[in-house]
Formats: structure tokens, sequence, C-alpha cells
């Protein structure tokens, strides 16, 4: 609800505060008094086009604040999720506008762009009249007020859920298939590739190890050459371990007539003499493994070709060859798995079109029964409000499998013909200012069940009627301010006096400027402000008793 409007520096309006109530609230005044000034500033609030010829002359800016009370169940506050705006009982929409051109938002003092502050204001409010495509219209609507009248409220949601998932497959599936295809184009290579590393069979640290086994064999006539002579040192005629062998014959048999001082030397040298026999054979075995194979330096060298050749082609290291050889085999067998994950999402992908085919199927037969009842229902209502003549119709138009979405596999459209004889055609160009305003009265009148949470305000709903038609209008409207709050700006004394709150809209001259103000009006000024508005410039005793029985009417 609309709780609060405060307006700055707008054309005639210095400064302005005015505090609505639920129910019908009329705003009455003489022309010129700024009435559509006041529809112009709440229009700024909830994102219209930026008209910097509103700032009032003189002025640096001007501010429009309204301020509402919602919800934390409403809809505005998914809309709003990820703004950091967090929900509360009150909405504040700010829009200021600078002599400079530039043009700022915000929703409870939060920065937002134009368009959000719109896209939140059309779920406040909702406008009709001769005001920048809001209302009947903007097109888009139309299906909104179809559903509504349809009443399938869980069928749609089911219907918007079934389309996003159909969505979600299908753009699943085609990346599944792209990534197939691109594949497909790789797989031969990724063929040769994996029979190469195959044949291959590296193992990390591979090449380190070959490493050291080039060098030994690349250096083996130094390494047998130095073996010769360590050998001829330790085995040979005149080496160690003949000298060995005479000195522990020597102290056994000194040991034999020294009795215990030498046990433990001689002990010593015996051991030593037989680690010295063990690393003989150590040695001699040594020796014959170094018997190399004159081409296995060659075969040692072709295999660290072949994988440093592979680490090239590949881009890496010789130790990351086995990983790879992991991963290209793996995608090349993903390619087969993929076909039959592709089968998989295909059908997956059909059984949600087919469920998204006939949640819209069923929706496009609600959507035609709700049609025909909506056509009858304000058919019955035009006549009272002077379109007698009017023919209003729901054309449901089914859409190219291209165009299906979220809402459907058609699009809903009002059409109206305002005279007899003459086509109907779409209502946003048929219609004028007034009849689209009585139009949506109409509509709103027959829909009032709806339980729509935004505020409605009609501007000239009463343009170009009076008398019966005009009490017939006020009747409506007072009845959609049972339901719904209901804001009317009117020239009509008839639907003034339907309405449960009343505001006047005055302006004041000085020598250099002229104020637009407003004020609320008791019972007393009421009745003297219908009639005015009934009798003009000069109220006489008849006009006062006129607006009195309209108000007690």
């Amino acid at each position: 609800m609309l709780a609060s409007l405060s307006v700055s520096n707008i054309v005639l309006i210095e400064q302005l505060t005015l505090d609505f109530e639920p129910g019908l609230t009329v705003l009455t005044g003489e022309t010129g008094a700024g009435k559509s000034i006041l529809l112009d500033a709440l229009g700024l609030a909830l994102g219209s086009r930026a008209n910097f010829g509103l700032i009032r002359q003189g002025s640096q800016s001007a501010q429009v604040s309204a301020l509402f009370q919602i919800s934390r169940s409403s809809p505005v506050w998914a809309v709003l999720e990820d703004t950091g705006i967090t929900p509360e009982d009150q909405l504040i929409l700010r829009r200021r506008l600078k002599a400079d051109g530039k043009s700022t938002a915000s929703i409870n003092d939060v920065p937002v762009s134009v368009g959000l502050l719109r896209q939140v204001g059309d779920l406040l409010v909702e406008i009709q009249g001769q005001f920048e495509g809001r209302g009947l219209l903007d097109t888009s609507t139309h299906i909104a007020l179809l559903d509504r009248a349809a009443g399938h409220h869980e069928l749609l949601s089911e219907l918007t859920q079934s389309w996003h998932r159909w969505a979600e497959s299908r753009q699943a599936l085609e990346q599944a298939r792209q990534q197939l295809s691109d594949a497909k184009a790789e797989e031969d290579w990724l063929r040769d590739a994996v029979q190469s590393l195959d044949h291959l069979a590296p193992q990390t640290g591979e090449e380190a190890s070959l490493l050291t086994e080039r060098t030994r064999l690349a250096n083996i006539s130094k390494i047998g050459e130095s073996m010769a002579v360590g050998e001829n040192a330790l085995f040979g005629d005149t080496g160690a371990q003949n000298a060995l062998g005479m000195a522990v014959t020597a102290f056994e048999k000194a040991a034999e007539l020294a009795g215990g001082p030498l046990d433990e030397a001689l002990s010593a040298l015996q051991r030593a003499e037989a680690e010295l026999a063990e690393a003989g054979s150590l040695i001699n075995a040594a020796s014959n493994s170094l018997e190399a194979d004159p081409r296995q330096l060659e075969q040692l060298d072709d295999r660290l070709h072949a994988l440093r050749q592979q680490a090239r082609k590949h881009n890496c290291d010789t130790d990351a060859l086995p990983q790879i050889h992991q991963t290209l085999a793996a995608r090349l067998a993903g390619i087969e798995d993929q076909s039959g994950q592709i089968g998989a999402m295909q059908d997956a992908a059909a059984q949600w079109k087919e469920r998204y085919q006939d949640l819209a199927t069923a929706v496009e037969a609600g959507r035609r029964s709700a049609a025909q009842q909506l056509d009858a229902a304000v058919a019955a209502e035009l006549a009272p409000l002077k379109l007698e003549g009017a023919i209003f119709n729901t054309v449901i138009t089914p859409l190219d499998e291209s165009q299906w979405g979220p809402k459907g596999t058609s699009t809903v459209r009002f059409e109206a013909s305002t005279n007899k004889g003459m086509a109907a055609g779409p209502i946003d160009r048929i219609a004028s200012g007034g009849e689209l305003a009585r139009f949506l009265l109409a509509l709103k009148v027959v829909l009032e069940a709806s339980n729509d949470p935004r505020s409605l305000i009609f501007d000239e709903v009463d343009s170009g009627v009076g008398g019966a038609v005009a009490a017939a209008v006020g009747e409506r409207l007072a009845r959609l301010g049972e339901s719904v709050q209901t804001l009317v700006i009117t020239h009509s004394p008839q639907v003034a006096a339907k309405g449960q709150h009343h505001l006047r809209i005055y302006k004041t001259a000085s020598d250099d400027t002229v104020i637009s103000g407003t004020e609320v009006l008791g019972d007393a000024e009421r009745t003297e402000e219908i009639a005015r508005m009934l009798a003009g410039e000069t109220i006489t005793a008849e006009a006062r008793a006129a607006a009195t029985a309209l108000r007690e009417g």
C-alpha cells in the first residue's frame, strides 16, 4: 500500500508530503492546480523516464520519495534478493533529478538502477490513464490479467518449472553434443597418442634412472681400469690379502705364547681377514656385471630419445607422461561413454518437453475458458460505463516453438472496438486514455477477488462522462476500494462523492511564483468541494444540497 508521497521542487510544488489511507481516495482540484504534476512525480518514484523539465524553475534538483507498507512475503523481495536490501515492513522508493541532467534512484537508501526501480514500482502500483505505456497500454500485462481470471496459479507454477527444467536439459544436451563433437574431432589424434604411450609405457622417475645407467655404461672402461688397480692392491701377490694372512699367522703364534693380552687384537685381525675375503667376492661379482653388451648403450639412448620426444609432444617433463597417458586414455574411453550419455540426455529433454507441452495445453485450455467468461463479464460492465457500443475480446494466439517460454505456448492480447461497426483492434491502439481507464476499471471490478496486492491509480477514468455514467464509475471505484487501495484523480462530483478519503489540490499565487498544495478534507470541506465541482465558482445552496445527496446516495 502507498503510505505517503514526498515531493520537493517539482514544477509548481515546492515542498509537499501526502499521507494515504486504504480504500478509495479521490483527488480533486481546479484545472491546472497540479493534479497531473502529482501523478508525474509519483511516476518518477516508480521508475518512469526522467523528465528534467519537471525541475522547479530556479532549483538545482528535484526529489520524490514514495513510502510503501508491504508484507515480508511480497514478491518485491524476490526481485530485490541480490541487491543487499533486506526485507522490512516498508519500502522507500526515491528518485532525484539534477539540473545538470543526472538522475539517481534508490530503494531503502540503497542506490539502484532506474530499470530495477521501475520493475519494483510495477509490482507496487498499477496506473491507468495517459501514462507512459503502463496499465492496459503495457500489453505484457494482458496475459497476467487473464491468468488471474483463470485462477490456475499452481498450474502456472508447474508450467514455469517444467519450462526451466526443459531449458536446462536442452542446454546440457547441447553442451554434451559440443563436447562430443570436439572429442570426435580429436579422436584420431587421441587414439594415436594413447597407442604411442601404451607402447612406450613410461614410468615416473625413469629418465633419471636411465641417465644414471647411461653414465655407468659410458664410463665402463675407466671403471674397469680402476677396479683392476684396486684388485691388484688387495689380492695381488704382494697385495693386502697376502700381507694380512701373514700377519694373522704371526699373531696366532704370538698369542699362544703371550696368553690373554693378544686375544682381542687377533680376533680383530681375523675379522678383517674375513671381511676382506667377502669384499673380494663382491668385487668379483661387480666385475662380472660390468661386462656390458655393446648394444645396451644404444638401446638406452633410444629409450631416452623416445621418452623425451613424447614429453615434447605433450609439452611436459618425462615424469608427467604416465599421468598424461591415463588422462588421454580416459578421454578416449569417454568418447564412447558420451554417446551413451547423450542418448539418456535426449530422452530426459524429450520427457521434459512432453511434460511442458502437456502443462501448456492445460494452461491454454484454462485461458480459453477464462477468456470466454472474462469477455462476457467485462461486456456486462461496459454499458454502465458509457461504453455500450464497445466490444472487448481476449485474443489467444499460438506461438511458434522458437517463441515458447515459461508462460506457455501462446500469447494473450486484449482487443476492443469502442463503436458499433468498428473492427476490433489492439486495445492500446483503439481506445483513448479515458476509455482505457474505464476498460481497466471494468476488468478490475470483474477480477476484484484476485487479491492483487498492487495499489490502483486511475487518471481521467471519468473523462467525457457525467451523470449516471459517472455515478456508475464511482460505484465501481468504491467496490474496488473495499479490496485494494485505489486512488483516482477526478473532475466528476459523482466519483468524488464515493471516496472514503478526499484530497483537494490547490494553487496559490504570490508576486513572483505559483505554488501548488494539497489539503485533506473533512466532511464539511468535502461537501463544499463537491458542490464547487457541481456549480463552478459560485456555490449555491442547491449545489450544496446536491453534493450532500451525492455523498449520502
